[in-house]
Order: structure tokens, then C-alpha cells, then sequence
């Protein structure tokens, strides 16, 4: 039998452009990371004076719909027994 001595091939892997990847990589994301901060400072900042401005804070428009929707809870209702009472 003929047997060949076969070689391993191995990867060489250029470790300081890995090293550059890696820092560059890391340097976008901290880039990215500020740029959402500062993003997010002026969404939040925006919708802060968006409802100091309001004439009527948003708790008392909550408060001002709920009594509302209760009114026509009960206004149906009294409708739909008084249609039900005339049936009978």
C-alpha cells in the first residue's frame, strides 16, 4: 500500500486586522449608542413640552373621557330597558 503523507492545512488569520475590526466595531457602536441618547433626549424633551403646553393635562382628559363613556354606559342602558319595557 501506498500511503501519502497528507499535510494539515492550517488558516492564518492577519490577527491585527481582527484587532482593527473589533475596535472600529466597538468605536460605531459607542458612536451609535450616543447618537440614540441624543435622539432620544429630544423625543422626550419635545413630548415634556408638548403637555406643559396643553390647556387641559392629559390626567383630567382621562378623567373628563372616563365620566363620558360612563354617561353613554348608562344612557344605553336605559335606552335598551325602556325599548325592553315597551315590548312586554
Amino acid at each position: 500500500m501506498n500511503h501519502r503523507h497528507q499535510s494539515q492545512r492550517t488558516i492564518e488569520i492577519n490577527t491585527r486586522l481582527i484587532t482593527a475590526g473589533a475596535v472600529l466595531t466597538a468605536a460605531g457602536a459607542v458612536v451609535a449608542g450616543a447618537g440614540m441618547a441624543l435622539a432620544a433626549s429630544a423625543v422626550f424633551a419635545a413630548g415634556r413640552r408638548l403637555i406643559r403646553d396643553m390647556d387641559v393635562p392629559p390626567s383630567q382628559q382621562a378623567a373628563m373621557k372616563w365620566q363620558q363613556a360612563k354617561e353613554a354606559s348608562r344612557a344605553g342602558m336605559k335606552a335598551w330597558h325602556s325599548a325592553s319595557d315597551a315590548h312586554s
